[in-house]
């Protein structure tokens, strides 16, 4: 079995849907003729054709309403943005009639559509290329948010948003998009959705985190067992709705939590985890909830922007202050 980039899993995510569905298609700026600004479609036009992988004009407001309207009419189209902080002109289309569409019908018509959209920074590109605004979408009713951290995850979810009957907003970490390798089964397996994934076990200190800080938190946990603390790492993988079960399970375990995002520290999901916490842990948590997160302001350019993001040290200081208290 080969091993593939994250990458590579949506390519093959997307080619083996397209390939057992002929309802799903796929569309967005230079999606066909040049399999996307990351080759995320690449190869995907040539196996299909152009009517089921279609190159739009430069126009995200259109493209969404494209896709609604497709959506509706018994299509999975699955659209991207060409960068997440391009995603603002589709969000009309996207909060005003994807999300509502179930529900505005009562349920006559629906919307299996997803957008897809490179997401947050690390790349060394400016600030529109480089956003991690995921939380804007989880505060919008009748949409999931989902985000993979691994090519295995990535493949498995992106299968489970195409076939899921409602909107789903996907967003792939660029910065691990060819970091780093595994085997992923092309089998067409899918993930579950609204579930999280424990990745490491730990007794000490819960960290809670999503997308591109996976790595990181990963990282922080091995040094922190160098220190003699057993750290527990969760990737959220779906944002919203947050099975926020799991979490509770762990911080009952551990007794502290540190969560860990990209996004700005203000109304960040991070802020999420720390409420429903305080208001259903708060009897489980030996001391207060930690974020590591990055700051209110716009992400700098590349010269600055790796200081902005969450690092291994900033997750380590953190975990140690929970266990100070």
């Amino acid at each position: 079995m080969a091993q593939i980039t994250l990458i590579e899993a949506v390519t093959q995510a997307l080619a083996w849907e397209m390939a057992h569905d002929p309802s799903v298609v796929v569309l967005g700026e230079d999606v066909g003729v040049n399999g996307g600004v990351f080759r995320a479609t690449q190869g995907l036009q040539q196996k299909f054709g152009p009517e089921r992988v279609i190159d739009t004009p430069l126009d995200e407001t259109t493209i969404a309403g494209l896709t609604v309207g497709m959506a509706t009419q018994g299509m999975k189209p699955v659209a991207e943005a060409q960068f997440e902080g391009f995603i603002y002109p589709m969000m009309e289309h996207i909060a005003c009639h994807a999300a509502r569409m179930r529900n505005r019908t009562r349920g006559r018509l629906h919307v299996p559509a997803v957008w897809r959209a490179p997401w947050g920074g690390g790349i060394r590109a400016p600030e529109h290329h480089s956003e991690a605004n995921e939380h804007l979408f989880t505060n919008i009713p009748g949409l999931r948010v989902v985000m993979p951290s691994s090519p295995a995850r990535a493949y498995g979810l992106l299968l489970a948003a195409i076939r899921d009957p409602d909107p789903v907003m996907f967003f792939e970490p660029k910065r691990i998009y060819r970091q780093y390798k595994e085997e992923v089964p092309d089998d067409g397996e899918a993930l579950p959705l609204d579930v999280c994934f424990v990745l490491r076990d730990g007794q000490d200190v819960t960290l809670v985190t999503w997308g591109a800080q996976v790595k990181e938190s990963l990282e922080a946990a091995d040094a922190l067992a160098q220190e003699g603390i057993s750290a527990e790492v969760i990737d959220l993988a779906t944002i919203k709705p947050l099975d926020f079960d799991t979490i509770a399970e762990s911080v009952a375990k551990t007794h502290r939590c540190v969560i860990v995002h990209e996004a700005p520290r203000t109304a960040g999901f991070g802020a999420e985890v720390a409420a429903r916490l305080a208001e259903h842990s708060m009897y489980d948590l030996h001391a207060p909830v930690e974020r590591v997160t990055g700051y209110d302001t716009h992400i700098p350019l590349f010269r600055l922007e790796m200081k902005y993001l969450p690092s291994v040290q900033r997750i380590v200081e953190a975990a140690r202050r929970t266990l100070a208290v």
